[in-house]
């Protein structure tokens, strides 16, 4: 089954019919249920067969030596890795004694399915034993989004042609035996064996606990069970405990149309410092706490939860259900990913698996955010304030490194730099400024002033001294920030990117301007007036490269002079690029992995003339391979703003399918979390011309022409704004708040709560050439057809 097929077209939810054993790693990340806080891959309930087991908890990770040929000095010692902490999830089924193993005997019928609308994985299964007896199984998962330790599965078995003897066993599993590793792809995981050394286990009626602690990284996790159970009268039970098992077992018999229901409480807990009672206290009230709620209540809970959080964000659709359904589960995996992570990172695979081995980039800050600041900025204010709480850290990185202020890491889960590799680690400096710019979109979205005051300024302040002390005026006075990599990590250590000085530009105004409106604050931070002004002369002076001859700018110092990658002699089983060629040689030729200047083009798009944003986007979708998931949301994006509308639709697409269609080839890693949100960003920035840099919040509407309609809401200063968009107008409405005074194609506009006003949607004629891609690496078309709209879909290799 390709990947395309494996899914059905739904506009609120997921299904799989049948049972796709080779895709089964794939359809675990898309069925993956999290809270921030907890993680479960959406593993059959019975545990086998499995692509991929996984239960993450954020923030529990393990140490794991860095190997270096030749070491150096400021090289970072260790890894830090996500580990797969004790399964809750399993209920295994015996049938007369023999195992339900859906790779055995005769599956009749089988079904998953994930409805964004209350969170909850479904899961209706008919089988028939080698022997002949034939069950019907229902289970029903969820994380809840309410009580942050509490997972519950309500699973139910029903004799088709009893009677038939029936064995549950519920378990919480420790250090479960994981399949291999990555075979050398730097985007899969680390697997380390048995990473849980236990220190507790507890099985007594219906409940079972058991306390671990890693074995290097010294963190303490405890997972404990309850169980409700119904069924015929004569049921036995049984609790057993070992060092890394325990165990419920249920055993009945049931006659033909009776059924056997268990459900299923699981809580977990993890502390670097609390004590093992403590730890384990935790897990018990959490557990009493759910049982108390009971399924239904959870359910209850969960449908209130994602109710009131699609009625204020969802985004609309007309003219393509695919890429409906498309934005849709975006929004609830990025949801997911951020709702209750509470001071922790939010990773660039979410909690959906262990790609990347769990760590948090500058995706976070750059593309998740983003998203999250005008639909759940309490989640953003947690990121970061995780951010904050990283600083001593960072200052302890930049002494090392020689800087002033602070340098966060290009990789991590708890704060160190987890890059071995330092051209594309440590040299990216430009994750200082991709902070700064979060803290200041979720300041002037929120007006959060008491954020701003405390730990706004201090990670405004150190960045803006990193970036001081890591740049310099040269002979006529312009400042340069050199040695670095900036987003496109097939140029590394260049000077001058573009990208990294204009968002370090940025981030020193904005530091400036933030310890002037609390100078008290700012002096107590060591701030004074010399600085401030030193920071601001630096921004003012920032050199931006240009090249006057080819009329566009340079990603970096010298890149267009640079050799041409020989794209015609690329055949497209070499993609991606850095698994199968040299980095020297990327290095030093023309060949882009993911957006950098496009990026620039972006986020300072006050710096650039539409002619130069025009001319630069031609020029560089030609060397654009898209090696990274990260790419096709900003291509979408600036193509709609140079009018390349078709394209951007395009684009928009490949990132709102990558995990849906597995266009990258690693879904089964785990989802992507960035190009996810990405896609929302690419229909309301792209389409919905939203630009949020200035004081009032900015659009430039168009659509492309496979579309009908856009309509999405934001929150902003507690007002909550709708933006419908047709062909024809544009549509605002304040749903929530008083007045709101926003631009419409640079037109001040004032929107009054419960008086919608109309404007017409700008027409747009599509330049006369649309930019060509090295060969192979078009985008997928967008088809037009009747209800349902499909696109080519090809394999792209991606982050």
């Amino acid at each position: 089954m390709s990947p395309s097929e494996a899914f059905t077209v739904d506009p609120w939810g997921i299904s799989e019919h049948g049972l796709d054993l080779p895709g089964q790693a794939r359809a675990e990340s898309v069925f993956a249920l999290s809270n921030g806080h907890i993680g479960l891959r959406g593993n059959l309930d019975e545990g086998e067969p499995h692509g991929l087991p996984g239960t993450y908890l954020n923030g529990v990770f393990e140490l794991r030596p860095l190997p270096y040929a030749e070491s150096g000095y400021g090289f970072p010692e260790s890894g830090q890795s996500v580990i797969n902490v004790t399964n809750g999830k399993l209920i295994r089924l015996l049938v007369d004694d023999e195992p339900f193993d859906l790779r055995y005997g005769e599956l009749r019928s089988h079904r998953r399915s994930l409805d964004f609308r209350d969170g909850i994985l479904r899961r209706e299964a008919e089988w028939t034993s080698p022997a002949g007896r034939t069950v019907r199984v229902s289970s029903r998962r969820m994380v809840s989004l309410t009580q942050r330790a509490v997972c519950a599965i309500d699973y139910t078995v029903e004799a088709v042609d009893g009677p038939v003897r029936i064995v549950l066993q519920s378990e919480l599993v420790a250090n479960e035996q994981l399949p291999g590793g990555g075979d050398g792809d730097p985007r899969a995981a680390a697997v380390l064996e048995a990473p849980l050394a236990s220190e507790l286990r507890h099985a007594e009626g219906t409940k079972g606990v058991l306390v671990h602690r890693t074995r290097f990284s010294g963190l303490r996790v405890a997972a404990g069970i309850d169980h409700v159970i119904d069924g015929p009268e004569r049921i036995d039970t049984a609790a057993e405990a070992s060092d890394d098992q325990a165990r419920l077992t249920v055993t009945t018999v049931l006659k033909s149309g009776q059924k056997l229901r268990l459900v299923k409480f699981v809580a977990y807990g993890w502390s670097a410092t609390r004590s093992l009672p403590a730890v384990r206290d935790q897990v018990e009230a959490a557990l009493t706490a759910a049982r108390y709620t009971g399924w239904d209540g959870l359910v209850a809970e969960q449908k209130e939860f994602l109710g009131r959080f699609w009625g204020d964000n969802d985004v609309e659709i007309e003219g393509d259900v695919e890429l409906q359904q498309a934005v849709r589960f975006a929004l609830f995996h990025v949801l997911q990913a951020g709702a209750r992570s509470e001071e922790r990172a939010i990773p660039a695979k979410g909690l959906t698996g262990p790609g990347y081995d769990g760590h948090s980039f500058w995706d976070t800050e750059t593309f998740v955010l983003p998203v999250l600041t005008y639909c759940l900025p309490e989640a953003v204010k947690q990121a970061l304030r995780w951010r904050h709480t990283t600083l001593p850290m960072a200052r302890e990185r930049a002494a090392q490194l020689g800087l002033a202020g602070a340098v966060f890491p290009w990789r991590t889960i708890r704060g160190e730099e987890c890059s071995g590799y330092w051209p594309a680690g440590t040299a990216a400096f430009h994750i200082g400024a991709d902070i700064a710019a979060a803290v200041v979109r979720y300041v002037r979205a929120t007006g959060d002033t008491e954020f701003e005051r405390t730990h706004g300024l201090e990670l405004l302040v150190e960045t803006a001294r990193m970036w001081r002390s890591l740049g310099h005026h040269d002979a006529k006075g312009n400042f340069r920030i050199e040695g670095v990599t900036g987003p496109d990590e097939y140029s590394a250590v260049a000077d001058n990117n573009v990208f990294t000085n204009v968002m370090a530009q940025s981030n020193l105004w904005n530091a400036a301007d933030t310890a002037l409106k609390y100078l008290n604050e700012a002096s107590l931070l060591g701030v004074d007036t010399e600085e401030a002004a030193a920071w601001r002369d630096a921004a003012d002076k920032m050199f931006i490269p240009y090249d006057e001859q080819l009329g566009v700018h340079p990603q970096a110092d010298g890149f267009t002079d640079h050799q041409m990658w020989d794209f015609d002699a690329t055949p497209p089983e070499k993609y991606p690029l850095l698994l199968h060629y040299p980095y020297f040689d990327l290095y030093r030729k023309q060949v882009v992995k993911q957006a950098d200047l496009v990026l620039a083009m972006q986020v300072r798009g006050d710096l650039f003339t539409p002619e130069q944003k025009a001319r630069n986007f031609a020029y560089y979708e030609r060397l654009t391979v898209r090696d990274s998931s990260l790419s096709a949301c900003t291509q979408a994006v600036i193509a709609a703003e140079v009018g390349q509308l078709d394209l951007a639709y395009d684009y928009t697409a490949e990132a709102a399918l990558m995990d849906l269609h597995d266009l990258g080839g690693n879904t089964r890693d785990g989802l992507h979390m960035a190009s996810l949100a990405g896609a929302c960003i690419a229909l309301v920035t792209g389409f919905g011309g939203l630009r949020d840099a200035g004081e009032q919040l900015a659009f430039r509407p168009r659509l492309p022409a496979g579309l009908q309609r856009l309509c999405f809401s934001m929150s902003v200063h507690e007002h909550l704004l709708r933006v419908d968009i047709t062909h024809a107008a544009t549509t605002y409405t304040l749903r929530r708040g008083s007045v709101l005074t926003i631009l419409h194609d640079g037109v001040p506009l004032r929107v009054e709560v419960g008086k919608s006003v109309s404007r017409p949607t700008a027409k747009v004629s599509a330049p006369a050439d649309r930019p060509g891609q090295p060969p192979g690496r078009e985008p997928a078309r967008r088809h037009s057809q009747a209800g349902v709209q499909v696109g080519d879909v090809d394999h792209l290799p991606a982050e």
